[in-house]
């Protein structure tokens, strides 16, 4: 697997110490809130876990699955789990693994939107501005790195579903992928 990777993006103790900080300013940010976390699965689950363990306030959790990817190409929306919990009225934050194109992001800021909750802001982790698409007008409140546009795996980002376990920020090789 490590064979695969070209060059290390961000290292684990990267990745940990700006999960630390986010977790440091929303905790800060929504104190006595009681938000709401929505994390957007798959690739948001080590994000996820690493910053509710940090975050010091009360907050609640819900999940929603997304599909976006096939091979290395944002292939549209397929919404496989909604939320679990009525978010009206209340604070709630989207966590993400990597804004990419936009297209997730838009889709899921917007359906959220549609359920009135009091407040709703988008953090998250990897932004890739220069792959984003036309007409996209969502933007991050909170972002842990910019990153160029290069195919990165590893803290919950994934090639098919591969590569998800590496604790740092990698890029793939293209002969991983051109197979």
């Amino acid at each position: 697997m490590l064979q695969n990777i070209s060059k290390v993006l961000l290292s684990e103790e990267q990745v940990q110490s700006r999960v630390k900080e986010l977790a440091s300013q929303l905790s800060e940010e929504y104190k006595g809130k009681d938000p709401i976390f929505v994390g957007v699965l798959k690739g948001v689950v080590m994000f996820y876990a690493d910053f509710l363990k940090n975050f010091t306030e009360e907050c609640e959790m819900d999940f929603m699955w997304i599909s976006s990817y096939v091979g290395t190409n944002s292939s549209g929306m397929v919404v496989r789990q909604d939320l679990s919990k009525n978010i009206e009225g209340r604070h709630v934050v989207i966590l993400e693994d990597i804004f990419d194109t936009g297209n997730s992001l838009q889709f899921t800021y917007e359906h959220l939107l549609s359920k009135n909750p009091a407040s709703l802001k988008i953090c998250t982790f990897l932004d890739k501005p220069e792959r984003r698409r036309a007409g996209i007008t969502v933007k991050a409140d909170y972002t842990g790195y910019v990153i160029p546009n290069e195919f990165v795996v590893g803290y919950g980002l994934d090639f098919n579903e591969h590569y998800r376990n590496l604790p740092f920020i990698g890029v793939l090789r293209p002969e991983a992928y051109q197979k």
